[in-house]
């Protein structure tokens, strides 16, 4: 992708450097103008539609002050969000989920979160924003009696990228503040205007039609796991376990509970495969037990075969020190419990121990046998704060127990044991029998309204669930696959079923259309509301400021105008640029 990138690089600066020079020597037509890698075409013609439509002057200066208002209400929340945002990832530059400049380019192919397979998609939300946005400055000129000096077409290079409005500068000028601001805020109103027609039919009939298939939708197999083996691969949907149907991760688990080490699985596309269940460790912290590192086949725990997670806890019940044996015949003994990469200091545990601080590895917990963090968990969750309870941990792998008073969990309102980085699995290694990830199709069915409903009822919820999607893998805890619609090998995920089955296939097209449109346009409006030069925001601004200023017995009303408008662009600026550039340049 890389070299991707520097051809197209290249291309857009011998096109500049071209284009500029036939600008330069006047080898242009008058209605072509360059700047840089932007050429824009202008043209008189269209502004006796715009008469026609801003008749309703009246309509459109009340559509316009409605707008107005959401606008200045957006301003003041995208400035407190950039300000915020920036401050945060000087604190924490791993925190923003822009963690690349190119992820701030709305270029499927360039940004990380948005696949080639959408770019009609995209494009198309892009061109229907512009041309909105574009119209409803030029609407609200006719309506204000402000002149066009000219309007037409923006592209990059030679990819046409929307419309524009050049309103009459000297007009523009005289114009009244209020009617400046109302045509500025107009793009704006219109961009959430489809944004709100997008999602009102994204979440009603289209998503009303779609539904997810039966059985365990599979995003990927992991590597070295034994469904990789079995060819149990992205894309497939697991119906059945050992002649057991299932329909979602829970009967999954419970079917294979009750499974033999070979076990038939029955798919959607009506062949059945068979899988060799053998114990492969996913994931392994640093400092856990040695010789245990991502990949490896554990085959024994202390001298009895295991080949199946069940298998594997329950060799472990009675023992909290085990050893246990891998494929390629090396053993390591290690205490085998909830592992925590540090006790709190002044906690609890560290009050009972004195080892605040140090990594530990809790084996027994009010008398029952804890061999992983769950069940670690599940016997926090069902005690109260002040009980006492008798701890057995590990700490250096020295073996002590304890008589621990229990703090109040903030969250729960259970006991705290008062230990932080708990990791998942056993001593910190995660080990699998099967070794799928379930893909959420029915979860991200629900945040575009469809079963479950968007954002729980909330329409606003909805749309900030719709907002993240694409970005789900790194915005939303537990998450790991994004959605950038019905695309790929996840439409086999889904069925059309409801009110628009008769558009068969072209309804994932029609999700896929609106989905994208209403979340460019929703961006498009939202960024040009920050107060900032050149966007709608920073015009709003300055026009807001001098509505403001003209009311203060000061001297030198413009220049407090001109101070004021240029700190808040100048601080906007150097926020964004941190927002965009501040990740690499600081985690480096």
């Amino acid at each position: 992708m890389a070299s991707t990138l520097l051809w197209v690089l290249a291309g857009v600066l011998l096109y500049s450097v071209v284009a500029t020079a036939l600008s330069t020597q006047g080898l242009l037509p008058e209605w072509v103008r360059v700047s840089g890698p932007i050429t824009t075409l202008h043209t008189e013609r269209g502004k006796a539609v715009l008469d026609r439509l801003a008749r309703p002057k009246r309509f459109w200066r009340a559509w316009a002050n409605v707008g107005l208002g959401v606008t200045l209400v957006v301003m003041v929340g995208s400035f407190v969000l950039v300000i915020f945002s920036a401050v945060t990832i000087l604190k924490r530059p791993s925190s923003t989920i822009i963690t690349e400049p190119q992820d701030a380019l709305v270029i499927p192919g360039v940004n990380q979160f948005l696949p080639l397979s959408v770019a009609p998609e995209i494009v198309l939300g892009l061109l229907v924003g512009l041309v909105v946005h574009e119209g409803g400055h030029g609407l609200l000129c006719r309506v204000e009696d402000i002149g066009i000096a000219s309007m037409g077409l923006a592209l990059i290079t030679l990819i046409p990228m929307g419309a524009f409005v050049e309103p009459d500068e000297e007009e523009q000028q005289r114009a009244e503040r209020g009617a400046q601001t109302r045509m500025f805020a107009a793009g704006v109103t219109n961009n959430f205007a489809i944004t709100i027609i997008a999602f009102a039919l994204l979440f009603g009939p289209v998503v009303g039609s779609i539904a997810v298939v039966p059985g365990v939708p599979v995003g990927g197999a992991l590597p070295g796991t034994p469904a990789a083996e079995a060819g149990i691969g992205e894309g497939t949907v697991i119906t059945g376990v050992a002649g057991q149907n299932v329909t979602n991760a829970s009967d999954l688990d419970g079917a294979l509970a009750d499974a033999n080490r070979t076990v038939s699985v029955s798919l959607s596309n009506g062949t059945t495969t068979t899988v060799e269940r053998s114990l492969v460790v996913t994931r392994a912290v640093r400092n856990g037990p040695t010789g245990l590192g991502k990949g490896a086949t554990i085959t024994a725990v202390n001298g009895s075969q295991v080949s199946t997670e069940s298998g594997f806890t329950a060799a472990l019940e009675n023992r909290t020190v085990a050893t246990l044996r891998t494929a390629n015949g090396s053993t390591t003994t290690a205490p085998m419990g909830a592992y925590a990469s540090r006790i709190t200091p002044d906690g609890p545990l560290s009050n009972a121990t004195g080892q605040g601080g140090q990594s530990v590895v809790i084996t027994r917990f009010a008398g029952e046998r804890i061999t992983n963090t769950s069940a670690l968990s599940a016997a926090l969750s069902e005690t109260s704060p002040g009980e006492e309870v008798r701890v057995e941990v590990y700490v250096n792998g020295e073996r002590t127990t304890h008589q621990v008073t229990l703090g109040e969990n903030p969250r729960t309102g259970s006991g705290l044991l008062g230990v932080s980085g708990l990791q998942q699995g056993t001593t910190g290694i995660v080990v699998d029998d099967f070794g799928i990830d379930i893909y959420p199709a029915a979860g991200y069915l629900a945040a575009l309204g469809g079963e479950g409903g968007a954002g729980g009822g909330s329409a606003l919820l909805g749309v900030l669930a719709v907002l993240t999607l694409p970005f789900a893998s790194v915005a939303v805890p537990g998450a790991s696959y994004n959605f950038a619609g019905f695309v790929g090998s996840n439409i086999d995920f889904y069925t059309v079923a409801g009110p628009l089955e008769f558009l068969g296939g072209g309804v994932f097209v029609l999700a896929n259309v609106l989905f994208w449109v209403g979340w460019v346009n929703l961006n498009l409006g939202f960024f040009n509301c920050i107060p900032a030069f050149p966007l709608d925001g920073g015009h709003i601004l300055r026009t807001s400021t001098e509505a403001i200023v003209s009311r203060l017995p000061v001297g030198s009303r413009r220049t407090l105008t001109g101070a004021v408008t240029t700190a808040v662009s100048l601080t906007m600026l150097a926020a964004l640029v941190l927002m965009v550039f501040g990740p690499s340049l600081l985690s480096g």
